[in-house]
């Protein structure tokens, strides 16, 4: 499609001027009305947050997300960018993306008066009209706002000269959508300049009599625990936000499952008993009493935990020529120790943190299995055991391995299927994978023995020992 290029051609072709929070309002309607996806990418917020975060752009409202680590704060963030016009016009060459209605810089000002309805004018993209900071300790107002650029005065501008003027990232991103990320860590006499950003819509630097009317949303994230601990927002800056919308962890065990399915970059097959027992565990910590729940347990863990699962597998698969590369549950342990981490745990717990996540991670199994295979007819299984059966496993031994020592088995192709892997029945990893979930399904709920121990670059387990 052919764009107007001047002011002139900007007004033939008809173009409306709207304001961020009206273009914002107006797409989220049309998204309404039509059914459309309005929030991509985000998971379990359906019933809490998004009609919180929906009435919030509605309003017109600047607001603040509050909620611990790793609740999906900054990805809900940066979805409302979609809710965006895909393209809209500004005065070429501005920093701060006047419209070329309406623009409010001295040099456009002068630009316009010169030009007339030959004004240039450029398109920005949605995506170019975001910005984010991370409040740190070392922000400052230069960064956020502006200051005086040393090199404009050197080119000869006098100091009263507006042009001398660098703009800061919040007038950069005038008619846009602007995010401070962990707002409370921004030293309180940097949250004071935000003021006249959030209520008369404009900014001040330093000595200059400069009024930018600016046009853009104000987002900011936040840890409860932060106002506290590390800082505070100030009480006229919370004042000034229309509205405070609160975050939580997935709800249920599907949105969990959910989530880890569609973030985790997974280098191999994990079979989905295996990742909704990943889910599991996680939910697992996070209820955990031994586990500060004041910091939270971030829905990074159940993604790197799926992570380290499948590079385990992975591993097994290019030292032991397996292929496919399937999960199995031997390679769930692996991820107690790269995940510690992760995890701030209570005082009491010091030196214990190891056995906690291993005695959970066992629940969460136990849970799984229960789930799937309680009433899934083990016996040809523990038949073989009574007679004295060892099965030995562990993160090196292949899955043709395993399932030699055990040899024909009644009703594994029951289990596969139980576990969603029906299609995969012939493959000699998925059927392993199974298997090994079985056993220890049946050593949980103390059917079978089972000793463990180390073995040459990796674990050994012998069930039936």
């Amino acid at each position: 499609m052919t764009r107007a290029t001047t002011l002139g051609a900007l007004r033939a072709d008809g173009h409306v001027h709207r304001t961020v929070k009206e273009e914002l309002r107006e797409n989220l309607l049309a998204a309404m009305r039509s059914g459309e996806q309005r929030f991509p990418g985000i998971v379990g917020f359906d019933d809490t947050v998004l009609p919180q975060l929906e009435r919030a752009v509605l309003a017109g409202h600047d607001l603040v997300l509050l909620g611990e680590r790793g609740q999906g704060k900054t990805r809900l963030i940066r979805t409302l960018v979609t809710l965006l016009d895909e393209w809209t016009p500004v005065v070429e060459g501005c920093e701060i993306n006047d419209h070329p209605y309406a623009p409010v810089c001295g040099r456009c000002l002068a630009l316009l008066a010169e030009t007339g309805e030959d004004l240039p004018v450029a398109w920005k993209h949605r995506s170019q009209r975001y910005g984010e900071k991370l409040a740190t300790p070392d922000t400052s107002v230069g960064d956020l706002i502006g200051d005086i650029d040393p090199v404009k005065v050197a080119e000869g501008r006098t100091l009263g000269d507006p042009e001398t003027v660098h703009y800061g990232l919040v007038p950069r991103t005038n008619r846009g959508i602007f995010a401070i990320n962990e707002l409370p860590d921004l030293a309180e006499r940097i949250q004071v300049a935000l003021l006249n950003v959030l209520e008369e819509r404009d900014i001040q630097v330093r000595g200059y009599q400069l009024r930018l009317p600016l046009d853009l949303m104000l987002l900011a994230s936040a840890n409860p625990e932060d106002y506290t601990n590390r800082g505070r927002i100030i009480t006229p800056l919370k004042d000034r936000f229309g509205a405070e919308v609160r975050t939580h962890y997935p709800l249920s065990l599907d949105s969990e499952v959910d989530l880890v399915d569609q973030e985790a970059q997974l280098a191999a097959h994990v079979p989905a008993h295996l990742v909704e027992t990943v889910a599991r565990f996680t939910r697992l910590v996070r209820d955990s009493p031994s586990v500060d729940a004041r910091s939270g347990v971030s829905a990074r863990f159940a993604v790197a935990a799926a992570e380290t699962v499948a590079a385990s597998a992975l591993r097994r698969s290019a030292i032991t020529g397996e292929e496919p590369a399937v999960a199995r549950y031997s390679d769930l342990p692996a991820v107690v120790d790269t995940l510690l981490g992760k995890v701030e745990f209570e005082v009491s717990e010091e030196g214990n943190e190891r056995q906690v996540l291993m005695h959970l991670l066992r629940r969460a199994t136990v849970d799984t299995f229960r789930a799937h295979l309680a009433a899934s007819d083990l016996s040809a299984l523990l038949e073989k055991f009574d007679e004295g059966l060892v099965v030995e496993t562990g993160d090196l031994v292949p899955g043709t391995r395993l399932l030699e020592q055990v040899g024909a088995l009644p009703g594994l192709g029951h289990v596969l299927g139980q576990l969603g892997m029906a299609d995969d029945v012939d493959s000699p990893a998925f059927a392993a994978s199974a298997l090994e979930f079985a056993m220890e399904g049946l050593f949980l709920n103390r059917r079978i023995s089972k000793e463990e121990g180390e073995a040459a670059g990796g674990s050994r387990t012998l069930y039936g020992a």
